[in-house]
């Protein structure tokens, strides 16, 4: 028996924004989109292109509001092929929300403030 992750699923209050900051932050791309058919939410699916796990965004119509992400202690991490440019890329974008230089490690948020840890592939 074998269980394979598939993908996770965060909940955006801007759809298109958030869609922009995956590309320009992470590079990743949208991979596959369903809209409901009375327009109360839209799913899209976000890939990196390599793994087969993929990031669904859900918007929903109804939910105007900021999500309550509680002390957001859940997160995603994500392996960097280029660590410095990406905190390059990242500190231009306003993005990094905590950093921890001993470790080598830091984490941005989206614009629902979702946080994501970036960490270099090679340590």
């Amino acid at each position: 028996m074998n269980a394979v992750f598939n993908h996770c699923n965060i909940n955006v209050t801007d759809l298109e924004k958030s869609i922009k900051f995956y590309k320009d932050a992470l590079n990743l791309e949208v991979v596959r989109k369903k809209e409901a058919s009375d327009g109360s939410f839209i799913l899209v699916y976000l890939s990196d292109g390599v793994s087969p796990f993929q990031l669904e965004l859900t918007w929903l119509k109804e939910h105007t509001q900021p999500y309550e992400l509680g002390e957001n202690e859940s997160h995603i991490c994500f392996m960097v092929d280029d660590y410095e440019a990406f905190h390059t890329l990242h500190e231009k974008m306003n993005c990094i929300c905590f950093e921890n230089e001993k470790m080598g490690l830091y984490f941005i948020h989206d614009p629902d403030d979702y946080w994501f840890e970036i960490i270099p592939s090679k340590k």
